[in-house]
């Protein structure tokens, strides 16, 4: 028990791992330096025995499967008010408690126990799953143009100074390692591609390996599309696709379709994306040619994602007009925190939500 204490304050502290290495070893230094090489990664993998588990706080999941009705009452246990208990049943049938507890979850005011804030209730717990199932819809619309978009400008641009295979070209892009695994996305993506135009193209000829550019790029994933412009050498036609979104610097476009690969996958996937703190930010610029906001926070909130769609959008032609459909859906759904989005005071009154 004593050498599993030592263990555990090695583990919380590294301040200690002289100390301990000393105390248990000796003062060797190569069995410190064994020490330091080898606890650690044995320790991270030893998932088994009694000793470790509590080292790392490790628990055995032993919660078990519960009905329906006893869902409901243990919501009501935690205070939560179910107005239409009928109604409830019928939606947690349709709906995971799992997946409406992260909509719950904001209404908590003891996170440790999940007990719910006075007047909290059901009802508005599904009002949040349904508008941020009507947000979801109307990003990924929004996302859809931007793509397309995207993949016309480098087809075009990029094409009309390195010819039909540029992307199958390895001298034109950076970091080789990553080059590779994009390209093999590639041939997997066009290898299971049911287009007419694709099988067409491969009934016909064998070589190149891969049909060009502007039949292989319309079947790729946005996220294999972000890869490949992001890997893309000439930083010179990366700035003139940027400029025809109106960024000024191509490294704002790669920060940008960065961050909405990751939100296109959230929608995708149905992930709660209303209150979500994103890990990956997007640069904000203090100005930009178009209209545009005054960045005054962290961006890690879904409000300055939805900034960069609306700046961009301002450059594309169709398209589906996110800044009317996020305003009528803030009307209709005048009860959500759009503070919990990261919307700023006085978000309405900025250039580019006007």
């Amino acid at each position: 028990m004593r050498i599993l204490w030592q263990l555990e304050l090695f583990a919380l502290n590294p301040m200690h791992k002289m100390q301990f290495s000393k105390k248990i070893f000796g003062d060797s230094d190569k069995k410190s330096v064994f020490l330091q090489q080898q606890i650690p990664p044995r320790l991270s993998t030893m998932r088994t025995t009694v000793g470790l588990r509590f080292l790392y706080g490790y628990m055995n999941y032993d919660k078990q499967p519960i009905n329906i009705d006893e869902q409901l009452a243990l919501l009501q246990n935690r205070g939560l008010m179910i107005e239409d208990v009928a109604t409830a049943k019928l939606q947690l049938c349709n709906i995971s408690y799992f997946r409406i507890a992260s909509y719950l979850r904001y209404m908590e005011q003891d996170r440790q126990h999940h007990l719910y804030k006075s007047g909290s209730t059901f009802e508005q717990a599904i009002n949040l799953y349904l508008f941020d199932k009507e947000l979801r819809q109307l990003i990924f619309t929004a996302i859809q143009d931007i793509e397309i978009s995207l993949r016309t400008k480098m087809i075009q641009v990029f094409s009309m100074e390195h010819g039909a295979f540029w992307f199958m070209d390895s001298s034109l892009f950076k970091n080789a390692e990553f080059y590779e695994g994009c390209l093999d996305n590639i041939k997997k993506e066009v290898s299971r591609s049911n287009e007419d135009f694709i099988k067409e193209h491969s009934e016909k000829y064998n070589y190149p390996a891969l049909p060009p550019v502007w039949k292989t790029l319309e079947v790729v994933s946005f996220g294999t599309l972000s890869k490949l412009f992001c890997l893309f050498k000439d930083n010179r036609l990366k700035k003139q696709v940027a400029r025809e979104f109106g960024l000024p610097q191509y490294t704002y476009l790669e920060s940008w379709i960065r961050c909405i690969t990751v939100l296109r996958n959230c929608c995708a996937h149905h992930a709660r994306i209303w209150n979500r703190r994103f890990a990956l930010k997007p640069q904000l610029p203090n100005r930009l040619p178009l209209n545009w906001i005054t960045p005054s926070q962290k961006p890690i909130k879904l409000y300055h994602q939805l900034c960069t769609l609306l700046y961009l959008e301002q450059t594309i032609k169709p398209c589906m007009d996110l800044k009317s459909s996020l305003l009528k859906l803030f009307a209709k759904y005048s009860n959500v925190d759009l503070h919990a989005m990261g919307f700023p005071q006085g978000w309405e009154n900025e250039p580019l939500w006007r």
